[in-house]
């Protein structure tokens, strides 16, 4: 384990992942932010984190505006990511794969969500479309539609991108732009004795770090590192299985990200090969260092289900499987941000369900202007703030993967 350079800092952010090192490139990028940072990381390999795990796709359909308008700012970033970056060089020229999400309806009440999505997303400027039975096999003749009522697909700005170009670069940027990363661990947060700040962390070597501000940005691990200051958070590891395959007989045009109405996803990876993913239908919170694969679960779920939809998938080989969690909050499967009401210099960036990568640009924004001015300058995150959990008042998103 590394020992930080300083016995105090500005912002202290607790995890190094997508999320912590988005808010921590934004700070480096922000002009009134002048302050030190210190990024707490406790596996430099990135291994088993959420990122590393990701199926590394943005999408656009969502049922409520805030979260449109974040993946709207998500794909405009990526798709100008080295511009952002100031033109380094070292930052390749991305873009979107536009194969799009297909969201496949078999019963009228989900239909129906599809529909009330679209509204939402249209008036967002989303140019989403929905399609008959008839209208998705025309478009896509390899899907098996006999049970569908209604599909959702929208194909631009919506697909798969290099994650991991983005997140390479930031952490490089940010640690060139001053910020210290060290590979350790907190194992205890001192709060003030009227409970009203963070004082310091205490990280497993031993050091005691002073901090203007910390910041929650330790994925799966949320609710452990809020229980350190006191506080309750209801994020919780979910285990999530991927799968790639090949196909003796690929598909003849690019498979959107499909979901099926079982809840498998599946999604074109290239060269004949495919990508899906799933869990068990019990769900339950599992060990933070559980990542052991269910070898029975695709041959017993999920290959049967992807032979019904896509009867091309009958003839399939696996080439590589992983379990990763998502970091799942109980409460409304939103993202959960800003401070803590009482301790106020304790910040959340937490919950994503599975939708941080592709919210990570704007959320990494979002936290460094609360950071740097106490208050939003762009997009307005306090709906995700955490009063809501304090009163139990969730955000409905209604398209959850």
């Amino acid at each position: 384990m590394a020992a930080p350079k300083q016995d105090s800092y500005d912002v202290v952010i607790i995890g190094g992942a997508m999320m912590g090192s988005s808010t921590a490139w934004f700070l480096t990028n922000t002009p009134d932010f002048d302050g030190s940072v210190l990024v707490i990381e406790r596996d430099m390999s990135y291994a088993n984190c959420s990122t590393a795990h990701t199926n590394s796709c943005i999408r656009q359909q969502f049922s409520t505006d805030l979260n449109v308008r974040i993946s709207q700012f998500g794909a405009e970033f990526i798709q100008n990511a080295r511009q952002h970056m100031g033109g380094d060089d070292r930052m390749p020229d991305l873009q979107i794969r536009n194969f799009g999400y297909m969201y496949l309806a078999d019963t009228d009440t989900f239909a129906d969500t599809l529909r009330s999505n679209a509204k939402v997303q249209h008036a967002a400027g989303t140019p989403t479309q929905l399609l008959s039975p008839d209208e998705i096999k025309a478009a896509y003749p390899f899907y098996n539609v006999d049970d569908i009522v209604l599909g959702s697909i929208n194909t631009q700005n919506e697909g798969y991108f290099d994650g991991a170009a983005i997140f390479d670069s930031w952490r490089r940027q940010a640690r060139e732009q001053g910020v210290e990363y060290v590979e350790n661990e907190v194992v205890n947060i001192t709060v003030n004795a009227a409970g009203t700040r963070v004082d310091s962390v205490t990280l497993a070597s031993g050091e005691v770090i002073a901090c203007g501000q910390v910041v929650n940005a330790s994925g799966p691990r949320a609710a452990r590192t809020a229980q350190m200051a006191g506080i309750s958070v209801p994020v919780e590891p979910r285990k999530r299985f991927s799968w790639v395959f090949s196909a003796q007989n690929p598909l003849d045009r690019d498979l959107p990200l499909t979901i099926d109405p079982s809840g498998v996803h599946v999604r074109e990876n290239g060269g004949g090969t495919y990508q899906c993913g799933g869990h068990a239908d019990v769900d339950p919170a599992v060990d933070l260092d559980d990542f052991v694969m269910d070898h029975s679960l695709f041959e017993t779920h999920v290959w049967p289900i992807l032979a019904t939809r896509i009867p091309q998938f009958e003839a399939i080989k696996v080439t590589s499987e992983w379990a990763g969690h998502y970091a799942t909050n109980t409460l409304d499967h939103n993202a959960i941000t800003g401070p803590h009401p009482e301790i106020s210099n304790f910040i959340f960036l937490n919950g994503f369900s599975g939708h941080g990568l592709q919210q990570s640009p704007a959320m990494g924004r979002g936290t460094a202007e609360w950071l740097t001015h106490g208050a939003y300058r762009t997009l307005d995150l306090t709906p995700f703030h955490y009063d809501r959990v304090v009163q139990s008042r969730p955000i409905l998103e209604k398209a959850v993967i």
